[in-house]
């Protein structure tokens, strides 16, 4: 089975064609980020506007790239939700009109779940089921995945998401947007220990987030401050520490109430490299196993929405002729599906 996917839940354009038995055959994204960068952040009607610009090109890019005609394909997938609902109806809208033209079935797909999935296109997938924790621009989720589609959120962020508190701390520090990956690299000159933000809700039980009150502290430490190159990579340095010290904390405790022992990684966050290290580090003392996607397929991309689309699509699911967008979609409302890999063992990805 050949699929074409679609993603445009934010600022970023992407299509994809993947197949069952040979993998991920092209994939190409247009990022907004110069688009949006003289705002601080993303403006929903210049997103829209874009990815109507984009996407069509995009599509002709890929199955070209993919030496796949419309002929070749069996169904078109793409983000219905969550996201800006604009930016989602630009690429819902194309991708259910393709469907029609070509006479194929659409699916719509949780964005959610198709940054879960990401890691089933490298060559070694984690196994099911396993605990993931998904941090991204907007969510941080701990969840108890059983297989594909069966999925129990074990906590999730009360407030600011990591993302979030990167990117706003970010700014705080006069980073050019988006602040996250800046605030990352400012981090690397950062001396340890200088700045001791809290670690927040490490001090009780459970398995919830909340980042708002690292803001809040960051914000004192830099208020009325000469802020030199040196303090100002100090500081995001006791950001990252603090964020990380926290994502890692929470995912151990995960492993531990669930007696799981594969741990899956993934979002726009997960391409952080301390993350990646503190957690493969501490993961693996335990005995157990952590996955992640690559770096290039750990941020939003039309590839992981082509996982989640052909693992549907494969077990019959698809939409009715309804253009369908979701602003919020409760992850644990989507029904599962009975194949652990929607790829043949043989597949293999570009």
């Amino acid at each position: 089975m050949r699929v074409l996917a679609l993603e445009s839940s934010c600022d970023e354009s992407a299509a994809a064609v993947l197949d069952s038995e040979s993998g991920l055959l092209a994939h190409e994204l247009f990022s907004q980020i110069d688009l949006h960068r003289a705002y601080g952040g993303v403006v929903p009607e210049l997103a829209s506007r874009d990815h109507v610009r984009r996407l069509l090109p995009l599509v002709r890019t890929v199955l070209a790239a993919a030496s796949t005609t419309p002929a070749q394909l069996h169904g078109v997938a793409y983000t219905a939700g969550p996201g800006l609902i604009g930016a989602l109806l630009t690429g819902a809208a194309l991708a259910r009109s393709l469907a029609f033209a070509w006479r194929v079935p659409a699916i719509g797909v949780h964005h959610l779940e198709g940054h879960l999935l990401a890691p089933l296109l490298e060559a070694e997938a984690p196994p099911f089921p396993h605990v993931a924790l998904l941090v991204s621009g907007g969510h941080t989720l701990l969840i108890e995945v059983s297989r594909i589609g069966s999925y129990r959120v074990l906590g999730a962020s009360r407030d600011d998401a990591a993302g979030e508190a990167f990117d706003k701390t970010a700014k705080l520090l006069g980073l050019p947007y988006p602040g996250g990956p800046q605030l990352a690299e400012l981090a690397r000159h950062g001396r340890p220990g200088v700045f001791a933000f809290p670690r927040p809700m490490l001090d009780r039980p459970g398995l919830e987030f909340s980042f708002s009150g690292l803001k809040t502290a960051v914000l004192r430490a830099v208020r009325d401050q000469e802020m030199g190159e040196q303090r100002r990579a100090d500081v995001a340095r006791g950001v990252e520490d603090a964020i990380v010290d926290t994502l890692v904390a929470k995912s151990l405790r995960a492993l531990e109430q669930t007696g799981q022992a594969v741990l899956v990684v993934s979002g726009g966050v997960s391409a952080n490299r301390s993350l990646r290290a503190r957690l493969t580090a501490a993961v693996g003392a335990r005995g157990a196993r952590v996955y992640y996607p690559r770096i290039e397929f750990s941020t939003d991309n039309a590839a992981m929405i082509a996982v989640a689309g052909l693992a549907r699509l494969r077990a019959g699911q698809h939409d009715t002729l309804a253009i369908q967008a979701r602003a919020q979609w409760p992850l644990e409302s989507l029904p599962a599906v009975a194949a652990d890999h929607p790829l043949n063992e043989t597949a293999t990805s570009t």
